[in-house]
């Protein structure tokens, strides 16, 4: 016999931990018409379950996990940097490049 002590509806953004489980996770969306919650627990696995399976789930809402948000930003912040340094480095092998055509059209003129 399951027995279930809250009865949550799933709404998108909020954070769960599945007590019997003893597992965090947020929602990512609800479609009601197909009646799925996708869901991602801390590790960034993504599943979708359907709402029967959601309701006999022991649920308890909870806060966003400390350092949730704080690590994403991280780590945009060091592909942001990563990608303007790569962009530096592009322009100068552009430039290079330019060089090399600019004289392949000179040596093309001299022909004629």
């Amino acid at each position: 016999m399951a027995w279930v002590s809250r009865d949550y509806e799933p709404v998108a953004g909020q954070w769960y931990e599945n007590l019997e489980e003893e597992e965090s996770f947020r929602v990512l969306s609800v479609d009601e018409d197909s009646e799925l919650v996708e869901i991602e627990y801390l590790d960034g696995d993504i599943e979708e379950i359907d709402l029967e399976t959601w309701h006999e789930m022991d649920l308890d809402r909870i806060e966003e996990p400390e350092g949730w948000s704080e690590s994403d930003d991280e780590d945009e912040a060091e592909d942001d940097e990563d990608w303007e340094e790569d962009e530096d480095e592009d322009e100068d092998e552009d430039d290079d490049w330019d060089d090399d055509e600019d004289e392949d059209v000179d040596e093309e003129r001299d022909q004629y």
